[in-house]
This record gives C-alpha cells, structure tokens and sequence, in this order.
C-alpha cells in the first residue's frame, strides 16, 4: 500500500471512529449549558495536517456520516464542514502555520463556523424552535468548548496520521520568504536599489 493510500485510510477511519464517538459519548454530556461538538475540530485537524482537498472530503464524509447516524436533514453538516475542513488545508498550503496554538484558534473559528451556520441554516429550513438571545450564549459556549478540545484532537490527529504535524513526514519547514506568482521579485524588495 502506497504512503498516500495509507494515511487517507488512516484519516478516513480516524473521521469515522471520532464521529461515532461524538455520536455515542461526547454528545451525551452537557458542559456549559450545551454540548460539545468534534465534528469541526476533526475536519479542521485533518485539513490542517493533510490540505485542502483530503480537508473538504473529511468535511463531506464526516457531514454525511453524521447526518445519516442522527437521521437529520440530510446534507446539512457536509455542507458545513466542507468549507471548514478546506479553509483549514488552504492555511496550511498558503501560510504553513507551525505554532503550537494554530490549532485552538482554528478550533474555535471551526466551531463558531460550524455552530453559527447550523443555526442559521435550521432556521432558513423553518425548523419551528423559538429563537432568543440564548442561541447567541450557546454558539459563544460551543466556540468555547471547541477552543479547549482543539489541542487534544490535533493531537490525537496528528498521531494517527504519524506525521506529528507535518502532513509529508518531514520536520516542519523553516520559514523562507514566498516566491511570487510572477516570478519577479517583490516591488518592496526592489524599491531600496533605485
């Protein structure tokens, strides 16, 4: 089997068994109020250690995977968490961010995308719940709780993937200023030799 092959295998049972875990456990515990959610903390991961495509198709199978488990309006969670997992891979492949907090941050953005997009995209359906100020309240905890969980699931991510953080095995690459796209030198780098 080749490298590829083995660590989309690897991520793609790491999305399954994280889903149902979320299914079965997570979601059974209240904290703050609410429940957490994995699901954008996994997409995210798996998007900022493999990229922006593996990113969007973890979105789409974990949305799915969860949208046939809890038998809800089909489409609705791969809808959002296929733009998570892909901005998360566009982050790494643009920016190759390596701090060690890169993923709480991406976790919260994550779970506010994902908790403020459900909401809105049930109440565009005509889900018939009263809407008040706590929905605001519950997004702000949920955000919250994705930022706590963030770390451990990158790094339970990154573990099964076996990269610790690189999605190509290779340590971390050094940080080197970016060619442009075309070809030339910045206008700022040049402005200093006239």
């Amino acid at each position: 089997m080749t490298e590829p092959t083995a660590l989309a295998l690897r991520l793609a049972v790491f999305g399954i068994v994280s889903a149902l875990v979320q299914i079965a456990g997570i979601s059974q515990i209240p904290v703050l109020g609410v429940n957490a959610d994995l699901s954008p903390l996994i997409v995210a991961s798996i998007g900022l250690l493999a990229g922006s495509g593996p990113g969007a198709l973890a979105g789409f199978g974990v949305g799915m995977f969860i949208d046939l488990a809890l038998a809800q309006t089909l489409g609705i969670s791969a809808l959002l968490l296929v733009p998570i997992g892909y901005a998360a891979g566009r982050l790494r492949e643009l920016r190759d961010p390596s701090h060690t907090l890169v993923p709480l941050a991406l976790g919260a953005a994550a779970s506010f995308a994902f908790a403020a997009g459900f909401g809105i995209l049930q109440l565009m359906l005509g889900v018939g719940a009263p809407v008040s100020i706590l929905v605001l309240r519950d997004i702000l905890a949920v955000t919250l709780l994705g930022a706590i969980l963030a770390l451990p699931v990158h790094a339970l991510a990154a573990r099964v993937a076996g990269r610790g953080g690189s999605a190509r095995g290779a340590p971390a690459r050094s940080r080197r200023p970016r060619a442009y796209a075309t070809g030339g030198l910045s206008p700022l780098s040049t402005s200093g030799r006239r």
